[in-house]
């Protein structure tokens, strides 16, 4: 199925894109959440008229991504947690874990802006990946301490 972004997706396209997704990807996650208009002339002449209202709610969010990126780059995240004594955890830290310490410091991003590489399973310091907007990342240093 053809649809028009009326958002910025990430791995799909940005604003104004004509992408080709699937059936079920469209109806079901797309168009309920209005970040895409089936392909149409009449949805065609309807982008055109909201464009302007599109992008002004895009650079919204841009400013926000650029502020989060901001209170990011001051951070430390520190956890202690319960090891062996070969610096293995008792398993792991996860996203989740990592977002409810962004939330202590009120910092609200998905789940899905966080990119690592591999799970945190072992004392020392480790790097992750936060991008909460396309193509805005920032390197982020945890560290992890023996409890």
């Amino acid at each position: 199925m053809k649809v028009i972004l009326t958002t910025n997706i990430k791995k799909l396209g940005k604003i104004g894109d004509l992408v080709e997704v699937k059936n079920g990807f469209a109806r079901n996650f797309l168009f309920p959440n209005n970040m895409a208009l089936r392909e149409s002339k009449k949805n065609l002449e309807y982008y055109n008229n909201i464009k302007e209202e599109i992008k002004k709610k895009e650079e919204k969010k841009l400013e926000e991504a650029k502020n989060i990126i901001e209170k990011i780059k001051s951070l430390n995240i520190e956890f202690f947690k319960e090891a062996d004594e070969k610096d293995q955890l008792y398993g792991s830290i996860s996203k989740k874990e990592i977002l409810e310490k962004l939330k202590e410091d009120e910092i609200f991003i998905h789940s899905d802006d966080i990119n690592m590489k591999n799970p945190i399973r072992t004392l020392g310091v480790h790097e992750i990946i936060i991008s909460p907007y396309l193509d805005i990342t920032h390197t982020l240093s945890i560290k992890v301490n023996k409890n």
